[in-house]
């Protein structure tokens, strides 16, 4: 039996709407530590890795591991149906093939809930290791956010440096070029206002923006994003969900062109 009680019910909604587009279909899975999914996006290029500790809902019960394949297109319309101020309720039978959600309203005078049918998903689950990175750049998320949009105006490709003098992101194409500096900032009145830029080497790396726009959908999550880079390893964008966890992409970067042609 599975039994979740998430107060913060726009949290969950919030979260599906960081991966729906990226995945159509994934686990979940939950067992006595948390609320986990694990997904490449269908080519293969990108994952996203998402964590919801027990202890961060007001009511967890898992009596045994369990892993629910969901669409998650179908999912996100179900929980579209919470208000943002509902309390959301996730139960699910061991060995059932279907997961409901309930909606409280704050006020418990309106309960709805929805039934959907779970769906049977191959999923590998890929190891994580973790990795000491080059460089870790915290910053702002709505400026991230807005750097990313802004270069996909005119490219398709990011390159991600950092340097002694900050972290900049630039991008080519037809129309020219656009080139963003950040310098590190951690004299700011609010601290997710800072940028925080630990480098122990530098490093470029490329990645396409069609990717980091649709990591970007997880702003409103959290005031801060961290980027992690190093020259052999994907990118790690990590937004952190409330104080109960976090959702992590992992993108690997772009092989220039050039060097494929001297290979």
């Amino acid at each position: 039996m599975l039994e979740l009680r998430l107060v913060q019910g726009s949290l969950l909604k919030k979260v599906l709407e960081s991966v729906k587009d990226l995945v159509n279909d994934a686990n979940f899975d939950c067992s006595s530590t948390g609320f986990s999914l694990q997904a490449m996006d269908s080519s293969h290029v990108a994952l996203v890795s998402l964590l919801l500790r027990s202890e961060g809902f007001e009511h967890y019960r898992c009596d045994r591991n369990l892993s629910m394949g969901m669409n998650l297109g179908n999912m996100s319309k179900m929980l579209k149906c919470a208000g943002n101020d509902d309390i959301i309720t996730i139960k699910a039978d061991d060995g059932g093939d279907t997961v409901t959600f309930m909606f409280e309203s704050p006020t418990q005078d309106k309960i709805a809930d929805f039934e959907m049918k779970l769906m049977d998903i191959d999923s590998e689950h890929l190891g994580i290791p973790d990795a000491e990175y080059h460089s870790i750049v915290r910053m702002p998320s709505g400026e991230f956010s807005r750097i990313c949009k802004d270069l996909s105006s005119i490219g398709d490709t990011v390159v991600i440096s950092v340097t002694k003098e900050g972290v900049k992101f630039s991008t080519a194409g037809d129309i020219g070029t656009a080139n963003i500096v950040l310098r590190q900032n951690t004299t700011v009145d609010k601290p997710e206002d800072a940028i925080v830029i630990e480098m122990n080497e530098p490093v470029a790396l490329s990645f396409a923006l069609r990717y980091m726009n649709s990591f970007t959908k997880a702003t409103p999550l959290s005031d801060t994003v961290t980027i992690s880079l190093s020259s052999e390893l994907p990118v790690v964008v990590e937004y952190k969900v409330a104080e109960m966890g976090y959702i992590r992409y992992y993108l690997a970067p772009k092989i220039e062109e050039e060097e494929d042609t001297n290979a």
